[in-house]
């Protein structure tokens, strides 16, 4: 089977991602049916998107588990894992823009492995209050939500780390924690020296929500990689319906703003909104501020990407023109310059997931220690080769 990738912007794919196996506590497997009940789907269609509504994967339920202390649920985080990875596959190769209801920050990673079936780097902006930058040798609490930054860059639970056959998912200087205000002290150890990105509150303040996010997608190259927006609602000022709210950080504007800058790039290749719990939401009113805030955000995605398409140049002489200033030796878009040639290729082969051992130990030593980071960084796909 051959793969063309035709990106359509007034397209999404809805995934609903309903676990809570990585957090401390039951709840957010619910966001996915609230975030529905409160009308995404219909004001998505009403602003003007197609919307294909996939479905859930299979819940996945925080349970206590005392015998994994320092990273508990595995085998459920696993199971959620490896049941979004595919749907994000699917959707991303329909050409639409998955937009991934959570469910736990753990998603992220499912979400980013789909997307590395068919691009070989993904960026990440990683819009959320807290770093997730513990590992099972430095986490107080042993919740694999706390973690998921390190998985994502090749740090942590062993388990996680191998989800992607070839970690990391994501090079740390590829990674950008956006708006975090809270940190653990061996979090705050480890900014010191990691070269993970990062525009804490404190930086988006000084230098506003705008010029802050400009100047992440600029360090990630936003402008030309695929990335992912992944946005934890715990980011929302004085948002109650989180299993931890916060005051301080961002202000609404601020939050609202950093994410249409975000969410206007061609380049985002999928969209996951996380930690909504409907439990800690009884009348519904967070539901709707965060469907409020989505709906607003994609809005102004699809107006951008409608006038960049009605402004492009259409004569052929130009497209020829164009084509020929890029050099022979660059692949414009697509990791596969036959892909980007706009040409069917083999489909690319699953990659094998090792199974999860019950109980399997892991290696403090063995898993702080982070990756080469040394790789070069290669082009991605955009809408060009549609």
């Amino acid at each position: 089977m051959a793969v063309k990738i035709a990106r359509q912007p007034n397209k999404i794919a809805l995934l609903g991602a309903p676990t809570s196996a990585a957090a401390m506590s039951a709840g957010h497997e619910g966001a996915p049916a609230a975030l529905r009940a409160a009308g995404i789907v219909e004001r998505l269609r009403e602003v003007g998107y197609e919307v294909t509504d996939l479905g859930d994967d299979p819940v996945q339920l925080y349970q206590p588990d005392d015998e994994s202390p320092r990273a508990r649920n595995l085998p459920r985080v696993i199971a959620s894992l490896e049941a979004l990875k595919p749907r994000v596959e699917q959707a991303t190769k329909s050409g639409a823009l998955p937009l991934i209801l959570g469910g736990d920050c753990s998603i992220a990673l499912a979400t980013t492995a789909g997307l590395r079936r068919y691009y070989r780097n993904v960026s990440m902006i990683y819009f959320d209050r807290d770093a997730d930058v513990n590992t099972p040798a430095t986490t107080l609490s042993g919740c694999l939500d706390g973690m998921v930054v390190s998985h994502l860059t090749g740090r942590g639970a062993a388990e996680m780390v191998r989800f992607w056959g070839e970690p990391p998912l994501i090079r740390e200087p590829d990674l950008d924690l956006f708006g975090t205000d809270r940190f653990d002290p061996a979090e705050e150890e480890l900014l010191r020296t990691s070269p993970l990105r990062h525009h804490f509150a404190s930086e988006i303040h000084r230098m506003g929500a705008t010029a802050a996010a400009e100047a992440a997608l600029v360090r990630l190259r936003g402008d030309n990689h695929q990335f992912v927006l992944h946005f934890d609602v715990d980011a929302i000022p004085e948002f109650e319906a989180t299993n931890y709210p916060g005051s301080g950080g961002l202000n609404f504007e601020e939050v609202s703003e950093a994410l249409k800058v975000f969410a206007k790039q061609k380049q985002m290749a999928a969209f996951e909104v996380t930690a909504y719990n409907p439990k800690k939401d009884p009348d519904g009113s967070g539901a709707k501020r965060v469907v409020d805030l989505i709906v607003e955000v994609l809005k102004t995605r699809l107006e951008v990407l409608k006038a960049a398409a009605e402004n492009s140049p259409s004569d052929p002489a130009s497209t020829k023109k164009e084509k020929a200033a890029v050099p022979e030796t660059e692949t414009p878009g697509h990791a596969d310059p036959e892909i980007a040639a706009g040409l069917e290729v083999p489909e690319a082969p699953e990659i094998a997931v090792p199974p999860v051992v019950p109980g399997e130990a892991w290696s403090a030593d063995s898993l702080d220690e982070g990756p080469d980071g040394e790789s070069a960084i290669a082009e991605e796909a955009d809408e060009s080769n549609s």
